[in-house]
């Protein structure tokens, strides 16, 4: 893919052109005033909440203390820290107000929140788990205030999981580099296999990651590299003392994700399988061709409804996929999400392709990415297809090479 496409998309869209350091206050603003929020509220407490610490480019900062920083939809941004912290919110713009005792707190929280009952967003949802990180406590005390708390689920899909061009390149460079080693994984266990040698999954892991760091590449865990039964699991994790060896007419089964080691860089996640022999059986490809047709609808859904300039929310691209697994009467063993949003973290806060674990009902927007990964799990072997997409203004496209059928890794 060229980058030309990503420019000109970025142009349409008004996407940055490199990672900014500095919240946008007047771009949130403009959100919470379409939305009809009155503020958005961030708060935290020992680092619990990161998606407040990437939306405000707070780095390096070492907070003990409760701090809340009130963005509202019109006027000027206000803080409240603990005076031995007074200095954690001094990058942001905004007056400043001090606290120490409970009693102290509890009389500036009104004032930080401002008179009225008017909505404030939360990092708080019913529905997506991973962005529900503001604790109850917090969230009945702002509404003993009188405030409505609402979710800030899409603010944060739109000031924290957007990319700007370095960082959609970052993943363009990080899933050429990917793609090769899974074909070089792949061929690595038919070398061995062929010269009647041993290699355990763990053994090829290690390797994987050893090609990882020969390239420079960086990932927060070690890849899937599952064999038989292991393969029906879709978070195996191989350990040197409990793995399988990877034998002649094993399905074997990789899924490796990691990114750039530059400032910013987000991740590539793909999944393949190959064969360990000359021709792939009848069990495997049937299976394989119901998840690569699952996978492709999926993917058509989403660049039709793009290109054509619908919304898509996430549980509609996982029903695109689910529905033609149910369909072939293996409903019951596609046991997770068709995806997830990907950032500078492999599973990101924004929309996750999902309608089983959750109702994602937040919609696709431009300049995000994420998975399309159905699967079959079955108790002797699971198959699993993973691609990347990336939405962009009118356009969505895969980042990466689409495994058709299943390699006969000894044809």
């Amino acid at each position: 893919m060229g980058e030309g496409w990503l420019l000109e998309s970025a142009r349409l869209t008004g996407a940055s052109s490199a990672p900014t350091l500095m919240p946008d206050i007047k771009a949130i603003q403009a959100e919470l005033r379409a939305a009809k929020i009155d503020g958005w509220l961030l708060y935290d407490l020992y680092h619990r909440d990161l998606i407040s610490y990437r939306v405000l480019g707070l780095e390096g900062v070492l907070a003990k203390r409760r701090w809340y920083y009130l963005i509202p939809a019109k006027g000027e941004p206000r803080k409240l820290v603990h005076r031995i912290e007074s200095f954690v919110l001094d990058s942001l713009p905004g007056s400043k107000m001090l606290y120490a005792g409970h009693e102290e707190l509890a009389a500036a929280l009104p004032k930080l929140l401002g008179k009225g009952k008017g909505s404030v967003a939360m990092q708080y949802s019913s529905e997506v788990p991973i962005i529900s990180l503001a604790d109850a406590g917090t969230v009945d005390t702002v509404r003993a205030l009188g405030k409505r708390v609402v979710s800030s689920g899409e603010l944060i899909q739109k000031f924290e999981s957007v990319w700007s061009n370095e960082q959609y390149l970052s993943h363009l460079q990080a899933g050429r580099v990917i793609d090769r080693i899974v074909l070089q994984a792949f061929a690595q266990a038919a070398t061995y296999v062929r010269q009647g040698k041993e290699i355990t999954e763990y053994e090829l892991q290690q390797w994987v990651q050893e090609q990882f760091r020969a390239n420079l590449l960086i990932s927060d865990s070690g890849p899937i590299v599952a064999v038989g039964p292991h393969s029906g699991d879709p978070h195996y994790e191989p350990k040197q003392a409990d793995c399988s060896p990877i034998q002649e007419g094993d399905l074997l089964l990789l899924d490796m994700w990691a990114k750039t080691r530059a400032p910013g860089s987000v991740y590539y996640d793909i999944t393949w399988v190959g064969y360990l022999g000359d021709k792939v059986p009848a069990k495997y490809e049937k299976v394989f061709n119901i998840v690569r047709d699952a996978r492709d609808a999926a993917v058509k859904f989403v660049q039709d409804s793009v290109t054509a300039g619908r919304e898509i929310q996430g549980w509609q691209v996982d029903k695109a996929a689910r529905d033609v697994i149910v369909k072939a009467g293996y409903g019951k063993a596609f046991i997770h999400r068709t995806g997830h949003n990907i950032g500078t973290e492999v599973h990101g806060n924004g929309a996750n392709m999902d309608n089983l674990e959750t109702k994602d009902t937040r919609p696709v927007i431009p300049n995000t990415c994420f998975s399309i990964e159905p699967g079959i799990y079955l108790p002797e072997f699971g198959i699993r297809s993973e691609l990347n997409m990336y939405v962009a203004h009118r356009q969505a496209r895969v980042t990466g090479s689409v495994q058709k059928e299943i390699i006969p890794l000894l044809a």
